[in-house]
């Protein structure tokens, strides 16, 4: 069975007990990063052995995965940050598993968008999520897409490209626009700033240095 096990966005404290459990009983754990998922393994005193499996390698990783899933083993896929096949790799091995008659199961845990959508403060029943915006092929079509969407949009976003998403954002849903940015959600610097397109850009460019992951929460047109 492959298992998709969401893993902290930052605060290690956010592991479940289940996750820890199932990933102390895999056969093997699929890792984003080894490095990066070896602190979260030490933590827990989790010894079970990992495997790099991320966007540069998965199509040729994902047939030896799939081999030993189908043969029985228990693989557990997780990524960097949050849940895996997010914004993260994870979507290309899931297709793979049903595509091979190979059982899959995703657990519940951490993930940046709802924290970030229901502390913005902005309607949260019916909601598009984005993930990154394309960095340029599609970047304007999906933006005077998103314009006209009446639903609250979720939008991932790195720090030093959070001011550029913010001034297109202002170009084409109009600098009066409600929303919110959190940053370094779960960490001990985290934050969510509210007010318009405008207010909430200004506010981030008197940082001299940006650090964290964004999400970009914004109101849906009326």
């Amino acid at each position: 069975m492959l298992y998709l096990v969401p893993t902290p966005i930052g605060n290690l404290e956010d592991m479940t007990y289940r996750a820890v459990r199932v990933l102390r009983e895999a056969d093997l754990i699929a890792c984003e990063d080894t490095r990066t998922s070896g602190v979260l393994l030490k933590h827990y005193d989790i010894d079970t052995g990992t495997t790099a499996y991320h966007d540069n390698n998965e199509r040729t990783k994902t047939p030896r995965l799939l081999k030993r899933l189908r043969a029985g083993h228990n693989v557990a896929l997780i990524s960097d940050a949050g849940s895996p096949g997010l914004s993260d790799p994870g979507f290309y091995l899931t297709r793979a598993c049903w595509e091979n008659d190979v059982e899959v199961t995703a657990l519940p845990g951490a993930t940046a968008a709802i924290p970030a959508l229901t502390a913005s403060g902005l309607p949260s029943d019916r909601f598009v999520f984005e993930g990154f915006l394309p960095k340029k092929k599609g970047r304007q079509t999906r933006l005077r897409t998103l314009a006209s969407e009446p639903r609250t949009l979720v939008i991932y976003e790195s720090p030093h490209r959070l001011l550029r998403t913010l001034d297109d954002l202002i170009e084409h849903l109009g600098p009066e626009r409600p929303a919110a940015v959190a940053r370094e959600l779960t960490k001990k610097y985290e934050e969510i700033e509210r007010g318009t397109l405008t207010e909430v850009r200004a506010y981030f460019a008197a940082y001299e240095t940006l650090r964290g992951e964004c999400v970009i929460v914004v109101h849906g047109a009326d």
